[in-house]
């Protein structure tokens, strides 16, 4: 008879793998083929519109007669502004009834900045506006003896209005290089000799400051803060 030499071995299963034992105490380890498991399938659940599922949009709807603020692109600082510097920033059409216009900085111009006027029919009317900062002291706004220095006041000016009014306040220049005036005159022969009419002022914008606070007495020339 003959005798076996067959070996017994002993084997453990564990994950992804098996040790094998001998009788003699040595193992190995074959590879066991690793357990399928299914993944979970998700369906991403399409984004909520508005007026769907109950949700709905903070919504903000002009009216036609909605003025949107007018953005105006600035020239400089008054007193000491040339001539070709208060033309040298370009502007924009007013933005139609209901609707608003977008800023993007003009590549060709001078990068002076912007600043927002209150929309109303005045600010959309004015054709080829732009702004200039003034110091309230060079165009005589009276302000509170309280303040030492000078308040930046904000003048909407119309390039486009180089008529003459009497008492209206305008823009005059000697020429290019020159520095322009602003002031108001009772006649046209009181203007300075040489001088043209390079735009009209159309509103100035006045700050409002702690010191400016006072009780209301119902009327309009005392209730003016400045």
């Amino acid at each position: 008879m003959m005798k076996s030499n067959m070996r017994f071995f002993t084997v453990l299963s564990l994950p992804f793998f098996a040790i094998a034992v001998r009788r003699d105490g040595l193992a190995f380890v074959t590879s066991a083929s690793r357990p399928r498991t299914s993944s979970p399938s998700f369906t991403a659940a399409a984004a909520t519109k508005h007026g769907e599922e109950s949700c709905f949009l903070p919504l903000k709807q002009l009216d036609e007669e909605y003025i949107t603020p007018r953005i105006v692109r600035v020239a400089g600082m008054y007193p000491g502004l040339t001539v070709s510097e208060f033309y040298g920033p370009s502007s924009d059409d007013a933005a139609e009834t209901g609707q608003w216009t977008y800023d993007f900085s003009d590549p060709d111009g001078p990068q002076m900045g912007t600043v927002a006027f209150e929309g109303s029919p005045l600010v959309a009317a004015t054709v080829d506006p732009v702004a200039v900062v003034c110091e309230h002291t060079s165009i005589g706004i009276p302000m509170p003896d309280i303040l030492a220095e000078p308040v930046d006041v904000i003048s909407l000016i119309d390039r486009s209005d180089k008529s003459f009014d009497e008492r209206k306040f305008l823009v005059t220049s000697t020429g290019p290089d020159s520095e322009i005036s602003i002031g108001a005159y009772t006649s046209k022969k009181d203007m300075p000799e040489g001088s043209e009419i390079v735009g009209r002022v159309i509103m100035v914008q006045i700050p409002w400051l702690p010191c400016m606070q006072k009780k209301k007495s119902g009327f309009m020339e005392d209730d003016a803060l400045y």
